[in-house]
C-alpha cells in the first residue's frame, strides 16, 4: 500500500480541547508516516459535511484512505460515512455515538468505529464536583454547549442526573469558545433576574468557556468584580497547558480530564490497515476529575 493519507475533520480551530486534538493528530501521523490534512467547520455542520464529502469524491490519487472526524451540529453525517465507505474509506467518529456503525460493518471492508469518553459520565463528574463543594447545597451558574450538539446534551443530562436535589442549576448557552461564554455572561449580567441571583459556583462544559465567564465578570466594578472572582470555577476538558494548568494557578477550582482521541484514532486505523487488527464498534476512553473528588471535599 503506498503511503497513507488521513483526513481529520473537527469542530472549531477557537477552542483548546480542539487544537489538542490535531496537536494528538499531527503526532501520531509523524510517528507512523501518515500524510495527514486536518481541517476545521467552523461550528457549522454543514461545512464539515461539505468538508468531507469534498475529500472522499477527490480522484483516487488524493483521496483519503481514512476520514476521522468530530461532528460539529447534531447529527455524525450519516450520508458522508455511507459516501465513504462505499469508497473504500475507514470512517472514525469521534466522541459521539453514530446508531449507523453497527449496520455499514456489517458490509464494509474499511475499518468503522466510534472512540470517545461517556459524555453522560462527564457530566455526573462535574456533577459530583458540585456536590463536593457545595455540601450544603447552592446555586450554579453553568454554561452549556451548543444545545444540538451531542457532547453538550449528554454532559447536562449526567450533570443533572448526579448533582443534589439541594443544588440549583441556572443555564445559559455559549459554543464551546471563551469569546461565546463572555458574551452569554455579559448578557445574563443585564439582566434584573442576575442582579436578584444568589450564585455560589461557576461551571462550564468545557475549560474555554469557564475562562470566558471568569473574563465577562473581570469587566464588572471592583465591588461587584471580586465577589464573582472569589467563587470556584469548574471546567471541562483539561488539557494539561491550559485546563490542568489553570487548576494550578486557581482560576479553575477543577476541571475534566478528557484524554484527546484523533492521535489514538489515526493509530488504530493503522492498526486496522496495515495488521488487519479487528477493531471494536465503539472503544471507550476514561475521564477523571482533576483534582480528585476526595480532594475537593477536603476543600
Amino acid at each position: 500500500m503506498s503511503k497513507l493519507r488521513f483526513l481529520v475533520a473537527l469542530i472549531t480551530s477557537d477552542n483548546d480541547y480542539q487544537i489538542e486534538q490535531a496537536e494528538s493528530a499531527e503526532q501520531a501521523a509523524r510517528k507512523l508516516n501518515v500524510e495527514l490534512q486536518v481541517v476545521y467547520a467552523g461550528n457549522d455542520a454543514i461545512t464539515q459535511s461539505t468538508q468531507i464529502l469534498k475529500a472522499v469524491q477527490s480522484p483516487p490519487a488524493v483521496r483519503p484512505h481514512a476520514v476521522i472526524f468530530e461532528p460539529a451540529g447534531g447529527t455524525a453525517l450519516s450520508q458522508a460515512a455511507r459516501a465513504a465507505v462505499s469508497a473504500g474509506i475507514a470512517w472514525a467518529v469521534l466522541n459521539r455515538e453514530a446508531t449507523y456503525i453497527s449496520e455499514l460493518r456489517k458490509t464494509s471492508t474499511a475499518p468503522i468505529f466510534s472512540l470517545g469518553p461517556d459524555q453522560y459520565e462527564i457530566g455526573r463528574i462535574q456533577g459530583r464536583q458540585f456536590a463536593a463543594l457545595l455540601p450544603q447545597g447552592g446555586s450554579v451558574l453553568y454554561i452549556q454547549g451548543p444545545t444540538e450538539h451531542f457532547a453538550a446534551k449528554e454532559r447536562a443530562a449526567g450533570m443533572q442526573q448526579a448533582r443534589p436535589a439541594n443544588i440549583h442549576v441556572s443555564i445559559l448557552k455559549g459554543q464551546w469558545t471563551e469569546d461565546s461564554s463572555q458574551k452569554a455572561v455579559r448578557s445574563w449580567l443585564k439582566l434584573m433576574t442576575s442582579q436578584r441571583s444568589t450564585v455560589d459556583l461557576i461551571a462550564a462544559q468545557n475549560d474555554s468557556m469557564a475562562i470566558g465567564a471568569r473574563t465577562a465578570f473581570q469587566e464588572l466594578p471592583e465591588l461587584d468584580r471580586d465577589r464573582w472572582l472569589n467563587l470556584p470555577y469548574l471546567g471541562c476538558d483539561g488539557i494539561p497547558k491550559n485546563g490542568q494548568a489553570w487548576v494550578s494557578s486557581g482560576l479553575l477550582a477543577a476541571t475534566i480530564f478528557i484524554p484527546p482521541t484523533a492521535g489514538q484514532a489515526i493509530e488504530m486505523v493503522v492498526d486496522a490497515l496495515l495488521h488487519k487488527k479487528n477493531l471494536p464498534e465503539a472503544a471507550v476512553t476514561a475521564a477523571q476529575s482533576i483534582p480528585p473528588l476526595q480532594e475537593l471535599k477536603r476543600r
